[in-house]
């Protein structure tokens, strides 16, 4: 029998899906601890509050990888200081979400570069002023990655080779993925987490599907030794970003029957056709309700 969805609580589903992302995240962070995570010799992750930070050392200086809320910063340079004795002088963002691009400004005053897809530096820039470029302020300019590029560029620092690319839109429009390759790891950003299931931004041309097919991409370009640094979570094997593309596979593909049953989104919802998942990845209703959308929509 199907359960009927709360009108409160469908309504609740609405709103949160609508929040800006990153709001809900930040909240009080006067107790927030920085946590540097090793990876390989020069090669660390901070946890934090926000997108897991990158940090690659070396005398070519540090090359970070999102950089959190603005209010954190101090406590991440630092963090960088008990690592290191050389300064930021890049800074890479996977995308647009304020947990991931926060500190960007308190970065560049630091003489930090900021590099990013170009799609990060046209919708952040869009936001400050309506995208007038003439009327942003010095601090809003400073914010902003001022080296963008619309395919893949590639970093050689620290005796490292980084490749970062897009695949087309995923969590976001502008999300890439950072490559070290000499140490075989992989930054994601947020297309993959492993705290929750994939959030789509949809107000910045974000896709499940689209996160399906980079997840796909993650399995094409890595091997079994190759381990992924999420966005939010810890870092992963390939087999678990496998088995987590087999998942949405097979919601969507609930979805998708059940659509063409002529199920309603609160029918569909209330069959539970997440329920073997949500202990692990939480409430599936809104991620339904993402999945239920796009599949009208093609």
């Amino acid at each position: 029998m199907l359960r009927p969805l709360p009108r409160i609580r469908h309504l609740f589903l609405i709103i949160l899906m609508a929040l800006p992302f990153g709001v809900m995240a930040q909240g009080d962070m006067n107790d927030v601890e920085i946590i540097p995570h090793q990876l390989t010799e020069n090669l660390y992750y901070l946890e934090g509050q926000g997108g897991n930070i990158g940090v690659l050392l070396g005398e070519d200086g540090v090359f970070l990888v999102d950089d959190q809320f603005a209010p954190l910063s101090g406590r991440i340079l630092n963090a960088i200081a008990g690592l290191t004795d050389q300064p930021v002088r890049y800074v890479f963002n996977t995308h647009i979400h304020g947990d991931h691009v926060g500190g960007n400004l308190n970065m560049a005053r630091q003489g930090a570069t900021i590099f990013a897809h170009e799609n990060v530096r046209s919708r952040l820039a869009a936001g400050f002023a309506e995208g007038n470029m003439g009327m942003l302020t010095e601090e809003q300019r400073m914010s902003l990655p001022v080296v963008t590029f619309p395919d893949s560029m590639d970093f050689h620092l620290n005796g490292e080779d980084i490749h970062v690319f897009y695949n087309g839109p995923g969590h976001t429009d502008g999300d890439a993925f950072v490559y070290f390759k000499n140490a075989n790891i992989i930054h994601t950003g947020d297309v993959f987490r492993t705290i929750a299931y994939p959030r789509v931004d949809a107000g910045n041309n974000g896709s499940f599907h689209g996160i399906m097919a980079l997840y796909q991409k993650l399995l094409d370009i890595s091997d079994a030794d190759t381990r992924f640094l999420p966005g939010h979570g810890v870092v992963s094997t390939r087999a678990e970003v496998e088995e987590q593309l087999g998942i949405f596979v097979t919601i969507r593909n609930r979805v998708r029957s059940a659509i063409a049953s002529g199920m309603s989104l609160r029918q569909i919802q209330a069959s539970d056709f997440t329920a073997e998942y949500d202990e692990r990845w939480s409430d599936g209703d809104a991620f339904v309700a993402v999945v239920y959308s796009e599949l009208l929509q093609m």
